[in-house]
């Protein structure tokens, strides 16, 4: 079996081709650059030029579309263009195209409990362009499967809430900074899990519906709390206690930064509780991979380099020079 990744030096993207390599795939991946490594096969294209995405998935069976633009700019420009080549590509090849979904597709009328067929309302720019996405996706009349998960985490999770919002990588954790409400519950999804769910689904091939679509559980942190109190216990400071995100950053530079304003936007998702359901999910799988919450955390923070005995061979990211503020100004590459 063969698959194109776009997006494979994403997290997600990542996360999947090198899980695929692993079950005995053969996996290309689209980079604007030249690259090697990780067992991938790297051609030399953008997602934004179409004759690159169909040439570079001739003969696969999956495309996995996981590239998104960096630091949320220029979505409604990029991101449609980019979902149109892929299924361009998936039509000349025949494949199936594998989508991680989100949670902005839905507004606030949904929550708390998001089930796998709610009404997709949502309430920002971004949500609405993830919904025409998955419009279009399913007009097209391809096999598509889409994965909705909650906030990733992991140790190459890259831009993340988990990795510029709650630590600072390369550096011990000393201050942990928690986006969420006092007592909001929050769904978070551990990236090996997620890729690993995903894969077992496409491993199922035809037996998926056309347009295959489901939720994952994950981590439900009840009360917003558990998240940090682990990042604490993995850190070996189980006292240390989490701090509020400082949100009044993003009003202030939102007429200037535009992933200030993305990031206001989003701000009901940690105001109120959102679980997604994982029904439709358990009902093909079985059950759902599901990493204990302390081995993902400490996990994660190793990969981050945020543990004593790795801080010294990780260093942070420039752009890091805290974590509330790496959040806000945010440094998502393209992922090609």
């Amino acid at each position: 079996m063969e698959a194109l990744v776009l997006g494979a030096t994403g997290g997600i993207g990542g996360e999947v081709a090198r899980l695929l390599v692993a079950r005995g795939w053969r996996v290309k991946a689209l980079h604007r650059s030249v690259r090697q490594g990780e067992g991938l096969e790297w051609i030399t294209g953008d997602a934004m030029n179409r004759d690159d995405v169909v040439r570079a998935a001739q003969g696969v069976q999956l495309i996995v579309h996981a590239v998104n633009p960096p630091g949320y700019r220029n979505w409604g420009q990029l991101v449609l263009p980019m979902i149109d080549n892929t299924i361009a590509a998936a039509r000349a090849s025949g494949a199936r195209i594998l989508l991680p979904g989100t949670v902005y597709n839905y507004g606030p009328g949904v929550l708390p409990h998001i089930y796998e067929d709610a009404p997709q309302r949502p309430v920002t720019r971004k949500g609405a362009i993830r919904v025409e996405m998955e419009r279009r996706l399913k007009d097209s009349g391809l096999p598509v499967l889409v994965v909705r998960a909650g906030d990733f985490f992991g140790p190459k999770a890259g831009n993340s809430w988990f990795a510029q919002g709650l630590v600072k990588p390369g550096k011990p954790v000393t201050v942990i900074s928690n986006p969420s409400a006092p007592g909001v519950g929050h769904q978070w999804a551990y990236l090996p899990d997620v890729a690993e769910t995903m894969v077992r689904l496409v491993e199922l091939g035809d037996a998926l519906p056309l347009f295959a679509n489901y939720q994952m559980q994950g981590h439900w942190d009840a009360d917003g709390m558990q998240m940090p109190a682990a990042i604490a216990r993995a850190a070996g400071k189980p006292g240390l206690r989490a701090g509020a995100f400082p949100w009044w950053l993003t009003w202030v530079a939102a007429p200037f930064v535009p992933v200030f304003r993305e990031l206001r936007e989003m701000r009901y998702l940690w105001r109120q509780p959102v679980r997604m359901s994982n029904a439709w999910l358990l009902a093909v799988l079985g059950s759902e991979p599901h990493t204990p919450l302390d081995v993902a955390v400490s996990r994660t923070l190793q990969g981050l380099g945020c543990l004593p005995d790795q801080v010294s061979a990780s260093p942070a990211s420039p752009a890091m020079a805290s974590a509330p503020v790496a959040a806000a100004i945010g440094t998502t590459r393209r992922g090609q």
